[in-house]
C-alpha cells in the first residue's frame, strides 16, 4: 500500500500509527520552527533535540520537513507550499539513481534510492543529478505516479520511518532554485547542524537512561556517567556557540564548524552507546523496548556522518591555515 498521510484541518487520515500520531502531535505544537540563521537557531536546535530525546523515528520525519520549510524559505517560497503538508528531503545520491526530468514539460521519471519516509510523506523535495550539475525540484507524491519498495530495509534501526527506493512515472515536478541551489546555498551547512542537535538529543536520553538506572554505588557506572556527562556538555557548547554563529552571520556556510559539530556528535553518540551498554549490561537492551529501539535508531541515524572522511577534511583544513587554530 503506497498511501501518503495529510494534515489538513491537523489530522492524520490516512495514517494512524502511533509513529504519525507523534508527528501530528509535534507539528500541531510547532508548524514552524525559527529558521536558521534567523536569530534563533539555538531555540529550532532545542526543539529538535527535544523530540529526538522522546523518539527518533518522530524526529527523522520531522528534521526533514522543517528542513524542507527552511530550504523552500531560502528559495523566497516558503509560505507557498508550507500547510497542509508532510515534507521529505531526498538528496543521496549514487549508481541506483536513475531520475531524469523531461524537458520542457518537467515530469520527473526514474528510480531514487534512500528515500526516507517514503510511505509517509506527502511532498518532496528531490535532487537530480546530470552532467550539468544538480537540480532540486518539488514532487507532490501519489500512488499514480511513484510506486515505493522498502522490501531492502531488513534492520531494526529506524525501521519505523519505512526508507526505500521510489519509482517515479513521469510525476510532475516544480524547480526550486537554480542549478547546484541545494547545494551551494549557505543552509546546506546550517541544516547539517541541525541533524547534529537531533544526535544529541537522542543521547542525552540514552544517558539519562543509566543516570536514572539506580547503578548508586557502582563505581564502573558512575565513572561511565562521568566521563558521558564531559562529553555531552563539551557537545553542547560547541552547538551553542554554532548556533550565535550562524545567527551572527547566516550568509555564510561556516562549513568547518559544521564539520567539526558533526564529527564531535558522531564521537559522542558512539561513545554514549558503548559505555550505557557496558555499564548497565544487557539488560536494558534485551527487556526495555524503548531503550533497545532508541539505541538501535541512534545507531543508524549517526551514519549520516561522514566520519573519517569529514576528519580527514578538517585535518587537511587545519593544515593550511598554517597559523594554529587551538589558541585559548
Amino acid at each position: 500500500m503506497n498511501a501518503h498521510p495529510s494534515f489538513a484541518s491537523g489530522e492524520i487520515t490516512t495514517d494512524a500509527s502511533p509513529l504519525m500520531h507523534g508527528v501530528q502531535r509535534w507539528l500541531t505544537a510547532y508548524p514552524t520552527l525559527p529558521l536558521p540563521g534567523g536569530g534563533d537557531t539555538l531555540a529550532r536546535w532545542r526543539v529538535l533535540a527535544q523530540i529526538a530525546s522522546q523518539d527518533l523515528a518522530t524526529v527523522k520525519l520531522l528534521e526533514a520537513h522543517y528542513d524542507a520549510l527552511a530550504i523552500l524559505a531560502e528559495a523566497r517560497l516558503g509560505s507557498e507550499h508550507a500547510e497542509g503538508t508532510l515534507w521529505g528531503v531526498w538528496a543521496a545520491e549514487g549508481p541506483a539513481s536513475t531520475l531524469q526530468l523531461t524537458q520542457p514539460s518537467a515530469h520527473l521519471r526514474g528510480r531514487k534510492p534512500w528515500c526516507s519516509g517514503a510511505r509517509r510523506v506527502t511532498r518532496a523535495l528531490v535532487t537530480v543529478k546530470d552532467e550539468a550539475g544538480c537540480q532540486l525540484v518539488a514532487v507532490d507524491l501519489s500512488p499514480d505516479t511513484t510506486k515505493v519498495d522498502t522490501s531492502h530495509w531488513h534492520g531494526p534501526g529506524m525501521a519505523a520511518i519505512e526508507t526505500g527506493t521510489v519509482d517515479f512515472l513521469d510525476a510532475p515536478a516544480r524547480f526550486i532554485g537554480g542549478r547546484d541551489f541545494y547545494l551551494d546555498r549557505p543552509g546546506f551547512w546550517h541544516g547539517g547542524a541541525g541533524i547534529a542537535a537531533c544526535w544529541y538529543g537522542a543521547a542525552t536520553a540514552v544517558a539519562e537512561k543509566l543516570r536514572r538506572s539506580g547503578h548508586r554505588g557502582n563505581p564502573f557506572a558512575a565513572a561511565h556517567l562521568g566521563a558521558m556527562d564531559g562529553s555531552l556538555v563539551a557537545l553542547r557548547a560547541l552547538l551553542h556557540a554554532l548556533a550565535a554563529r550562524i545567527d551572527a552571520a547566516p550568509q555564510e556556510p561556516h562549513r568547518n564548524e559544521v564539520i567539526r559539530v558533526r564529527t564531535v556528535a558522531d564521537r559522542v553518540c558512539r561513545d554514549v552507546l558503548e559505555r550505557s551498554a557496558l555499564a548497565m549490561g544487557p539488560g536494558p537492551l534485551c527487556t526495555d523496548a524503548e531503550h533497545a529501539q532508541r539505541c538501535a535508531d541512534l545507531a543508524v541515524f549517526i551514519r549520516q556522518s561522514h566520519a573519517e572522511r569529514d576528519e580527514q577534511w578538517l585535518g587537511e583544513s587545519s593544515i593550511a591555515l598554517g597559523d594554529s587554530p587551538w589558541h585559548l
